[in-house]
């Protein structure tokens, strides 16, 4: 039976109620997706020599199971989840689950990451067999985000050369109602993970249009005269991107 949907929503709302009270909401994802993505590349991958993610032994989903109820659990799956799966993967920014500011100290600690543990342990969680005509529903948005980056980088170093402008950073987000965003303060990018199904001159408007924002943070005359000095048929591709799903931004000219 296929993995639904619901289930994957439920248990993720769950975990964010789990975690509540110790941290701010914007920071549960931090915890949250890192034990869906240990979840679901133990059940795709674990004792697969050649999978495209490294589960080293005693460092998968199960090995965390066991770790449950452990009064040192937070330090426990730092040294033998976290740490080992981020050196083998070349992971970073993993977050720290014995981080008493966020999630307590002592029994609190204890029963919060026992709790967040055993929401992800749901049976109808099954990664490992959630494939249906040909749907994979993370296995699909890791390709996609692995192909945008592929794709992003050498157009970003391209145009950086073009424009004058240094991007310090790009990431991968699943949006809603954009192509994009930039962040001018931080000199960084985001670009919606849906870019990687849509033509490739769209999504090299899209990396031109947000750095022209570290440029021009609004869509004023200047902006407007930057991006036709550097793609003089950015209104022809902005419109091909148009008519696909999840448009971009209205602008009034």
């Amino acid at each position: 039976m296929a993995l639904k949907k619901s289930e994957l929503y439920s248990s993720l709302w769950s975990s964010c109620d789990a975690l509540r009270g110790g941290m701010d909401a914007s920071q549960y994802k931090d915890y949250v997706l890192v034990l869906l993505f240990i979840k679901y590349v133990s059940d795709k991958y674990a004792g697969q020599p050649y999978a495209p993610i490294t589960i080293p032994p005693g460092a998968s989903f199960q090995d965390m199971v066991a770790l449950k109820g452990t009064s040192d659990i937070g330090d426990q799956i730092n040294k033998k989840i976290i740490g080992p799966l981020a050196s083998a993967n070349k992971l970073s920014d993993m977050p720290d689950f014995n981080d008493v500011a966020k999630l307590g100290s002592g029994k609190e600690m204890v029963e919060r990451l026992t709790t967040l543990i055993a929401i992800f342990e749901n049976k109808a969680l099954d990664f490992s067999r959630n494939r249906a005509d040909g749907d994979d529903l993370l296995g699909d948005a890791y390709e996609y985000r692995n192909q945008l980056k592929a794709a992003v980088a050498p157009m970003i170093e391209r145009w950086q050369s073009v424009m004058g402008v240094v991007v310090a950073g790009f990431y991968i987000r699943h949006m809603k109602t954009k192509w994009g965003s930039c962040n001018p303060r931080t000199g960084t990018i985001r670009l919606n993970t849906e870019l990687a199904k849509k033509p490739r001159e769209c999504l090299e408007y899209i990396v031109v249009h947000e750095m022209v924002h570290l440029l021009e943070p609004t869509h004023n005359a200047r902006f407007i005269e930057t991006m036709d000095r550097f793609m003089a048929n950015w209104r022809l591709r902005r419109d091909q991107l148009n008519r696909l799903p999840v448009r971009h931004e209205e602008w009034v000219y």
